[in-house]
């Protein structure tokens, strides 16, 4: 058995298609949607994704307003922007990337930023929403695989799907958002982690089954059933070298698989801008 591919290319060129069209909208009633951005330090690759990120907003027509704060900046200085922004009426939605300098505080900076402006939907009051299924901005990447599983037509409701991990920014999120009474989730979802010893055990009876551990490698053909929908959510980077959960070797025992490159990625940024759009809707 060859596994069929989900790629989240196309996933996300549909809801990016659904974003510009809204952003258009939104234009014809006076109104220039806008996505803030914040860097602190000097990491390569955090701005490397500054750039990306401000392509697609361009490409979009959003506004894209940036501070960049030296790597000397102090937790006073990050709070000022978020505050600058969060008073901004132009601004819609505020990305802090991270990670940011070891020094500071992003969980205690996150909890100042304005909830609505929150477009990686990661404010705690945003996962308070999520949790008891209020509207507000959703984490990005588990909003991108409930996306990606409905695009390609995978059935999620009343099926078994286990998540291998529990992280605050995916594991945990996701199990809030399959289980919702909703056609693209309403799902019997199972979170185990790797302190649980005999995690092969749920692994292996999942029907779709969510690797989000952060370890490279860790699902092997042997924890996979047959025919299973397998997603590769966790990665981890050596370098410039991204390495996954998920073997590769898993696809010849899957059902359908995410890509090595290119499966829940694309999503994820495609979700940010669904909520950044949301946000300026919101006015």
């Amino acid at each position: 058995m060859t596994a069929r591919l989900l790629p989240g290319a196309p996933v996300a060129e549909s809801v990016l298609a659904d974003v510009r069209a809204r952003v258009a909208a939104l234009k014809e009633r006076g109104v220039q949607p806008s996505l803030a951005t914040i860097l602190v330090g000097d990491d390569d690759a955090s701005a490397g994704y500054i750039r990306i990120k401000q392509k697609q907003a361009a490409d979009l027509g959003f506004a894209s307003p940036h501070r960049h704060l030296g790597s000397d900046a102090t937790q006073a200085d990050l709070l000022r922007v978020i505050a600058e922004f969060n008073d901004d009426k132009d601004v819609h939605g505020v990305l802090i990337q991270y990670p940011i300098p070891g020094h500071l505080d992003y969980d205690a900076a996150l909890q100042t930023l304005d909830p609505d402006k929150d477009v990686d939907g990661m404010h705690p009051l945003n996962m308070g929403r999520l949790a008891v299924g209020l509207p507000g901005p959703l984490p990005c990447t588990p909003a991108g695989i409930e996306a990606l599983l409905a695009f390609h037509g995978v059935e999620i409701s009343g099926r078994e799907v286990v998540i291998l991990g529990r992280g605050a920014t995916l594991g945990r999120p996701l199990a809030m958002l399959l289980a919702q009474k909703r056609p693209t989730a309403n799902a019997a979802v199972t979170v185990v982690h790797t302190g649980v010893k005999d995690w092969p055990r749920y692994t292996s009876r999942a029907e779709i089954l969510i690797a989000a551990a952060g370890v490279p490698g860790i699902i092997q053909p042997e924890h996979v059933k047959p025919g299973a929908v397998v997603i590769g959510a966790g990665v981890r980077y050596e370098g410039r070298r991204l390495l996954p959960d998920v073997d590769e070797a898993c696809a010849e025992v899957a059902g359908a698989i995410t890509p090595r490159v290119g499966g829940v990625g694309p999503t994820t940024v495609a979700m940010l801008f669904r909520n950044a759009v949301a946000a300026a809707e919101l006015g």
